[in-house]
């Protein structure tokens, strides 16, 4: 089967009903998602997939449709995200395993809500952090967006 991932495409020999987090990390070396639950409530592994954020570890990955992008493929050279730039101004990472994904579903959401309201964060950002950085992952948010509304 072929995936694209992060812009690359790749012939992947695996088994179609290994979650797409393995195949991920443990064939084609990619170790941004994170496995946390391996049922799809901390969003550890979340990756998008033509911009949607999905939990890479309840997905098969033959039933991958789309381009997948990981936290490796979110900068544009060497250039952050506002995303990523945002979660450096404000320190969010703590103990750091969660930020791969919680970066990516902030992505998603500024991609679909360019300005969101705290609802909207709340409602968009459904990653668990166990080290509770949830209000600078709020304000690194609000800063992305007006990063992001400079651009335009």
């Amino acid at each position: 089967m072929q995936l694209t991932i992060n812009g690359i495409r790749y012939d992947l020999n695996s088994d179609p009903e290994m979650p797409l987090l393995w195949a991920l990390r443990d064939i084609l070396d990619i170790k941004g998602p994170k496995f946390g639950c391996g049922v799809g409530e901390c969003g550890a592994c979340t990756v998008l997939i033509d911009g949607e954020p999905i939990r890479s570890c309840i997905l098969p990955v033959g039933d991958v449709e789309g381009a997948v992008t990981t936290i490796e493929g979110i900068a544009n050279g060497e250039n952050l995200h506002a995303v990523q730039a945002a979660w450096l101004e404000h320190q969010v990472p703590q103990c750091g395993y969660c930020q791969s994904g919680q970066i990516l579903a902030a992505v998603a959401l500024l991609n679909t809500i360019p300005d969101p309201t705290d609802v909207d964060i709340d409602e968009a950002m459904t990653n668990l952090c166990r080290c509770g950085t949830y209000p600078k992952i709020r304000a690194a948010i609000k800063d992305a967006a007006k990063m992001l509304g400079d651009k335009s």
